[in-house]
């Protein structure tokens, strides 16, 4: 994303008289949640088919990871220099080729044969996802000049956004169950189809900003060092930790984004400008994002894979059993939003919530093959959700508090970046860790007794349980350090943060 979120001269929407907005802002805002329905939806829906899609080809426990990270990874760290080609180009060219873009990654991913091929279909849907949301984000913002309207418009864009984690559990499990895995790939042409005739039809190319450069060095240092991390991360299940193959590309990684930050104080147009990160507030909720995206992607992936294959509930029940986390999320969400942070500030609630995500995940670590949903799975899922609601809110909203209006389009897309890099850091991470507590629970043991190889799914849940609350108690002394006192002053002309 880029400046141009927040203020842009150029418009690709049906110019409109001085002081009227667009005949069809209104139409044009369906189009645009359409899509941005599409590519957020896309981050769990392919949770509940993934064990589907794992018996039907074959890949192994340390592997499957990979579907969810190829994903999660191309679109974080491509989401930034998606903004700026969106500027290059044009905001509309961008939507549109994003779109079909999506499209095909999703049909290719529906037709994979392989392994190879199912993380190369997802790799493109991030692709062509990280040019898509800020396009869309920035035809939003330019459409609606209106202030009251706006805000009306940010609201619904905002709701579609946040529901699109809930329509995705849902949605993944039905097609699952009364088709196959493959449709949650395929259901993306149809969304792709309504997004592109609309857009084709109520989009009108505007001038490009000729002002805008690409970073390319700092796209390569980034991108190549988050794959470093990344896949050091997932090398460790197969090769060990003393591995050259392990430690080589996490000190790679390293290297890498350490020479990302030096290469942005020197860049004449840094693609993450270090002033947008070092305000003690902005710094505190750009790492509570982090973290809180780390844990959530903890949780949708080993919780899945825990109530399909321990528990043997259908793919439509696994995603009916996440509605009541989703339900806490979004009540707490509103509650920190409107009442928490306004009165007490971000010290107190979002510490608050981190320890609560903790206690709720360390809660999970109890589940075994006779527990009830009602009893057992559904109650430490509720205060998962509540403490990630008090978390996220404050988070994403403080994240671009004060930012210079020049930065508020990169401060949003770089919260939305810290959310998937989490994410593709700790499922790798997580599974390697997970999948190693298996090995060892299986190493004086009869690998073939069917009751032997159920407890080892469940040691190794359990483990990833642990350390995902572990990221979040990690995230409670960093939150609580870091954060102000006080109730923080929001600029009013700030940019509104959306999930992407």
């Amino acid at each position: 994303m880029s400046r141009t979120t927040a203020d842009v001269t150029d418009v690709d929407t049906a110019p409109a008289p001085v002081g009227q907005a667009p005949r069809h802002r209104w139409w044009i805002l369906a189009v645009i949640c359409v899509a941005q329905l599409m590519v957020v939806l896309d981050a769990t829906i392919v949770n509940i088919a993934l064990p589907s899609a794992q018996h039907d080809l074959g890949f192994s426990d340390g592997s499957r990871q990979w579907v969810v990270t190829a994903y999660a990874l191309a679109f974080g760290s491509l989401l930034l220099l998606g903004g700026r080609i969106a500027d290059l180009f044009g905001r509309k060219i961008t939507f549109l080729v994003g779109v079909v873009g999506f499209a095909g990654a999703s049909a290719l991913g529906g037709a994979a044969d392989s392994f190879g091929m199912l993380v190369a279909a997802r790799a493109g849907q991030g692709l062509f996802g990280a040019l898509l949301a800020p396009a869309a984000l920035s035809l939003l913002t330019t459409t609606f000049t209106d202030t009251k309207e706006r805000a009306k418009a940010f609201s619904v864009y905002g709701t579609i956004a946040g529901a699109g984690a809930a329509i995705g559990l849902l949605l993944g499990g039905v097609l699952t169950e009364h088709l196959d895995w493959r449709w949650t790939m395929y259901v993306n042409l149809a969304f792709a189809a309504m997004a592109f005739a609309g857009g084709a039809l109520l989009l009108t190319r505007g001038a490009r900003d000729k002002s805008a450069t690409l970073d390319v060095p700092g796209t390569v240092l980034v991108s190549a060092g988050l794959f470093s991390v990344v896949y050091g991360f997932s090398n460790a299940e197969t090769h060990g930790w003393s591995s050259v193959a392990t430690w080589g590309f996490l000190l790679a990684g390293a290297a890498l984004l350490a020479a990302f930050a030096w290469w942005q104080t020197k860049a004449a147009h840094p693609l993450l400008p270090l002033r947008v990160l070092l305000d003690r507030n902005r710094g505190a909720s750009f790492l509570a994002v982090l973290i809180s995206g780390a844990g959530m992607f903890g949780v949708f992936l080993f919780l899945t894979y825990y109530m399909q294959e321990s528990l043997l509930y259908t793919p439509t029940r696994t995603g009916l059993a996440f509605m009541p986390m989703v339900a806490a999320l979004m009540v707490t969400t509103l509650l920190a939003t409107n009442v928490l942070v306004p009165r007490f500030g971000p010290k107190p609630v979002v510490p608050l919530g981190m320890g609560l995500a903790a206690a709720g995940l360390a809660w999970m670590t109890a589940l075994d093959l006779t527990s009830g949903y009602a009893s057992d799975v559904m109650p430490p899922l509720i205060v998962t959700g509540l403490g990630i609601g008090l978390v996220m809110a404050p988070a994403m909203s403080l994240a671009t508090s004060g930012v210079a209006a020049e930065d508020a389009g990169v401060a949003s897309a770089a919260v939305n970046t810290m959310q998937q890099v989490g994410g593709s850091i700790s499922t790798a991470l997580l599974t390697t860790l997970s999948t190693g507590a298996a090995t060892h629970y299986l190493a004086d043991k009869n690998p073939k007794d069917p009751a032997v190889l159920a407890q080892a799914a469940l040691e190794s849940y359990s483990t990833a349980y642990w350390w995902a609350a572990g990221f979040f108690a990690a995230g409670l002394i960093v939150s609580g350090l870091l954060y102000r006192r006080g109730v923080p002053r929001q600029d009013a002309d700030a940019a509104p943060v959306v999930h992407m």
